[in-house]
């Protein structure tokens, strides 16, 4: 392209020789088009408001940070529970997700330019001293590519960026001389090996110290990567590489880019999950905006920004135009395949889409994420906060949430776009709900199970790096930031980039060959900018009116049974057949199934749908014996509900789901194996009796404390050492007798769970818990204490240095057998736990326990999904025989050949059954 021509973005043309700031008004045009047009849908939040969110912001910042500085460095995480840094080779391997962490100060890293985002330069002058000084690059560990690459190496990048602004304003910095930048380099240097292939496309992991391959690597045999690790590098490397004048670094990322964009499939212009990096055949097939995927198309938008290549730009569109013709189900955002896009992958969405929204305001698409955020918003009312996986129906499908600032980052965008109050609103909830349920006395911890409220001992660098980035810019005024924001781009990683590298150090990189391009189709420029006009039509109330339709989606509504009646009810048609409804003894439903693929495309969805839910419903079946998690809170001083310990249930006693929580002192039971009557009846009458496993049945040791006068029953394991992150959830059974005379609540407790409870009771005189199906809201535990927890201060968290110092002692506390989904980058699963055995070691062989593998949400935390038909009426919880045993006769054979089709798809469900993202 000539000089004289120009890069084309939200319908504006820039000169290529544009000066950075007209480069970072271009920019910032998608964000500020539409600010100037007030909703009416939400009353003005006054200044003063906003200041002091944005100071309750700064204070949990500095809570999260200061405790990870003063227990965790120069360890890469800290660990909010025991209050201690994880250093990767100390603790239990979490699998893929430990890939992050390299020795190298993950958290200080990653925190660089959040600091001077919210105006603490002198706390970022002392950060980046202490990374020169204390950061070392060249230890011997395997690392994710990708991690590093956005967390370390953009951390590096985006400090250095703030770093030299700083220093041209004459305040700070003065000593600074592109330290970070070459530390930035020597990283990218040890980075560049993982690129030895022949497609082009990176390793996933590669060893800081040896590289690829080599005997003492330990990594170089992988044959897959994601799309989005092999798709997330251009703007990190780009960057470098105009930072630098090194070209090499921004030619590697563009070729891997080239190489993803070859690969799509054609007639659908999707891309799957995971691809071989030696061949380039896809080897996951699904496709969506989530998890795998989600910021290779960030990176294809904000490339155009930064590098002003038309290409980049051409490729988002032709991708964006193939998501909303397929996966955009608004509100819903659902994978489907990438040959058969009409039908989808998956019956559930994971919370790594929440960044979608945000990417749809800088396309200026700003219909379907309102939408989108909405529904979003009142998933996380419902929860608190965003389930890692949840289902169509709005179901939690996996329950965790690691404090992931996806949703934040669409809030603060949507804000910018709108000026709408209402994403203010939404933003003080989040802060809100981040202190009232996720904040402990050493930082904030993510939640192991967002529906009984347990906790993982476990903040992500990204947390600060993230979520405090943009929480403080939603509320803040363009005064209370001491540079221009618009002046910069944010990476997946928020990491802030100079616009002016557009025009500095070009690469002289290859043009693609294998696909020429063209001047760019004005059709693939709808909806590029916001337009005032268009947006908002004579109507300030309209994106309130766009939101209003999804106030009650959640609670109410099954989007896509509704989507389906009305069309159902437009054609005349009856609605499809749903597996939950199909009887083998009903003639119409074996017609309807005979038919399904043969009469017509409509036909052929409903078939495969079908067969798709009648492989959830088969594994849902399996373990309808499951029970869910319980809960116990610690509510006694100094604890106050901060510490909830996941909690197994029991086949027997009183169901803590049905009836009101049961709330006592503790007490240990003598002998405290509680397998013959109590010697110690005073101490446990009317409190909740502590015992252990082993030498007799539950049901006895339950029967002989009620006996005695305790109100509940905690059983804590005599496998010292076992805990509910490295086991699976189980139940207690009975005894196989009648158990209805057991009329208290009884909860399991492993190991490391217990000892919790033991050593506070050890430190404390007096330890009251509450027994429930959830953790409960601190505020309603009604302790006199309490009026100090709504704001959580300096003040407050000094009176419970005991309990740090008694959780120090401690180890995790969370939810078993809960796989974390990696972050958006990987499509490597974690190691799956294994098994638990029947009996764990000193039980005795009669001691019945139901152990489970997997942990799905049962329906009675949720609640049922209604449709607006009678006939798609969701059954009550009784399970009925859904398999077809009918002997088909002669019409066996249409069946057959219909299945056959169908084969490789079902084989894909299945595959995708056991998956983990």
């Amino acid at each position: 392209m000539s000089e004289a021509g120009g890069r084309r973005g939200c319908g504006c043309r820039v000169p290529q020789r544009a000066s950075w700031s007209l480069v970072a008004a271009t920019a910032a045009l998608c964000l500020v088009l539409a600010k100037s047009v007030c909703t009416a849908g939400a009353a003005p939040m006054s200044r003063e408001e906003k200041q002091k969110l944005g100071n309750q912001v700064l204070e949990m910042f500095d809570h999260a940070y200061g405790n990870y500085m003063e227990h965790a460095y120069p360890a890469d995480e800290l660990m909010p529970l025991t209050c201690r840094g994880r250093v990767r080779g100390q603790e239990p391997s979490r699998g893929d997700v430990d890939d992050a962490l390299g020795k190298f100060s993950l958290t200080l890293i990653d925190s660089l330019d959040t600091l001077v985002v919210l105006n603490k330069t002198k706390e970022f002058e002392d950060a980046v001293r202490k990374v020169l000084r204390d950061v070392n690059l060249d230890n011997d560990v395997v690392v994710s590519v990708f991690e590093t690459n956005i967390r370390v190496l953009g951390g590096l990048l985006g400090g250095h960026s703030l770093a030299i602004m700083l220093k041209e304003k004459g305040e700070h910095m003065q000593w600074y001389n592109d330290e970070l930048l070459q530390m930035a380099k020597q990283l990218g240097y040890k980075l560049l090996p993982a690129f030895n292939t022949t497609s082009g496309l990176p390793y996933p992991r590669i060893n800081l110290k040896f590289g690829i391959r080599k005997p003492e690597a330990r990594t170089g045999t992988e044959t897959d990567t994601c799309t989005a690790c092999a798709g997330t590098l251009i703007l990190e490397f780009a960057a470098l590489s105009r930072f630098t004048g090194a070209t090499i670094f921004e030619e590697y990322a563009r070729k891997a880019l080239d190489f993803l964009w070859e690969k799509r499939q054609r007639s659908s212009n999707l891309v799957g999950v995971t691809i071989n990096i030696h061949t380039g055949d896809w080897v996951r097939k699904d496709s969506g905006v989530g998890a795998g995927i989600d910021s290779y198309y960030e990176y294809l938008l904000k490339a155009y920004v930064l590098l002003g290549d038309d290409s980049f730009l051409e490729r988002f569109n032709t991708h964006y135009d193939a998501i909303m013709r397929y996966i955009s189900q608004p509100p819903l955002l659902l994978d489907v395949h990438i040959h058969k896009p009409m039908l989808n992958a998956r019956t559930w969405m994971d919370a790594l889409l929440a960044f979608f929204p945000g990417l749809q305001v800088l396309k200026g698409d700003i219909r379907p994420a309102i939408e989108t955020h909405e529904m979003l918003y009142q998933v996380i009312k419902k929860h608190n906060f965003l389930p890692e996986a949840f289902t169509t129906d709005f179901r939690v499908h996996w329950a965790q949430h690691p404090l992931r600032p996806e949703f934040a980052e669409s809030t603060y965008f949507l804000y910018k776009a709108t000026g709408d109050p209402y994403y203010l609103e939404v933003g003080k909830t989040l802060i809100e709900n981040l202190n009232k349920y996720a904040r402990v006395p050493c930082g904030f911890a993510a939640m192991k199970d967002v529906r009984t409220g347990s906790h993982e001992d476990r903040m992500d660098s990204f947390f600060l790096a993230e979520m405090f980035k943009y929480l403080y810019l939603l509320f803040a005024d363009k005064e209370d930031i001491i540079f221009d924001i618009e002046d910069y781009i944010f990476t997946t990683e928020a990491h802030l980039l100079p616009l002016w590298l557009s025009t500095t150090n070009r690469s002289s990189s290859k043009k693609n060959t294998t696909s020429e391009y063209t001047e760019l189709d004005d059709s693939n420029f709808d909806w590029t900018c916001p337009n005032t006009q268009i947006l908002f039509p004579n109507d300030p109330l309209y994106a309130q009116s766009i939101r209003e339709p999804l106030k009650n989606v959640v609670d109410k509504s099954c989007p896509r049974g509704i989507i389906r009646v009305e069309e159902s009810f437009r054609s005349g048609a009856k609605p499809p057949l749903r597996a939950r409804d199909f009887m083998a003894t009903n003639p119409e439903h074996l017609e309807i199934l005979k038919k399904m693929g043969a009469a017509s495309s409509i036909d052929a969805e409903d078939g495969l749908r079908f067969m798709q839910e009648m492989i959830e419903l088969s594994s849902q079946q399996q373990k309808e014996q499951q029970l869910p998690p319980r809960a116990v809170q610690i509510i006694s001083h100094p604890f106050f509900g901060r510490v909830v310990l996941t909690a197994g249930p029991a086949q027997f006693g009183l169901d803590l789901s049905k009836h009101k929580e049961t709330r006592g002192f503790v007490a240990s039971s003598k002998p405290y194996n509680g397998c013959s009557e109590l010697t110690n009846p005073e101490a446990v009458m009317g409190k909740i009796a502590l015992i252990q496993r082993g030498q007799c049945m539950f049901a006895e040791k339950a029967r002989n404390i009620q006996n005695a006068g305790a109100i509940g029953g905690i059983v804590i394991d005599d496998n010292e050492g076992s805990s509910s992150d490295t086991a699976p959830l189980f139940q207690m059974a009975g005894d196989g007798k009648d158990t209805d005379d057991i009329t208290i609540p009884m909860l399991f407790l492993f190991s490391k769970e217990g000892s919790i409870i033991l050593d506070a009771l050890r430190e404390h005189e007096q330890v009251e818990v509450l027994l429930s199906d959830k953790a409960r809201d601190r505020a309603i535990l009604k302790d006199p204490e309490m009026e100090n927890e709504d704001q959580p201060s300096s003040e407050n968290d000094s009176q419970n240095q005991s309990t740090e110092q008694m959780l120090s002692l401690s180890q995790t506390v969370g939810l078993a057998d809960q796989e974390t989904p990696e972050r958006p980058l990987d499509s490597h699963s974690e190691s799956s736990s294994p098994a638990d055995s029947e009996e764990a070691a000193g039980s005795a062989p009669s001691e019945q326990i139901s152990s489970s593998t997997e942990n799905h949400e049962p329906a009675s935390l949720d609640g049922e999904c209604t449709d607006l038909d009678d006939q798609l009426q969701e059954q009550s919880e009784r399970e009925e025989d859904s398999s077809p045993n009918v002997s088909w006769g002669t019409k066996a054979q249409p069946i057959d050949s219909i299945l056959a089709d169908w084969n490789e798809d079902i084989e894909a469900f299945e595959m995708m059954e056991k998956d983990e993202l």
